[in-house]
């Protein structure tokens, strides 16, 4: 793991990076699509709080059922976003990338500053024409 942290430390800056090519656009557009779900974002913060969570556990986490969870697990598992362990008759879930912890961080902040400055213009007119 050390080596996967001191490679992510080495990659250049965004703003520093050539523009991504169609074909990495399209990567991450896929990628955003498999993010682009309630649930699926609920089960990844669930993950985040407590990794190696059971279908079970998770099921009961988000109030729904099992195999529904199952399911959008699947999802993120095929996307390579996570990683699962079989341990008796339970599988217990991990993220495997800490890109993916970022960026619902970076997600629930950019949610979260949108918020308040849309509650602050609603409160203050002279905002909305600035």
């Amino acid at each position: 793991m050390a080596s996967r942290t001191a490679f992510r430390r080495s990659k250049p800056q965004l703003a520093a990076r050539p523009l991504i090519s169609l074909a990495q656009s399209n990567g991450l557009q896929q990628t955003f699509k498999v993010l682009a779900n309630a649930t699926r974002l609920r089960l990844l913060h669930a993950l985040v709080r407590r990794p190696g969570l059971s279908v079970t556990a998770l099921a009961e986490t988000v109030a729904m059922k099992p195999q529904a969870v199952s399911n959008q697990l699947q999802k993120l598992v095929g996307k390579g976003i996570l990683s699962n362990v079989r341990n008796g008759t339970n599988i217990h879930y991990r993220i495997v990338d800490p890109c993916t912890i970022s960026l619902l961080d970076r997600g629930l902040c950019l949610t979260e500053d949108t918020w308040q400055r849309r509650s602050r213009m609603l409160k203050n007119p002279a905002l909305r024409r600035a």
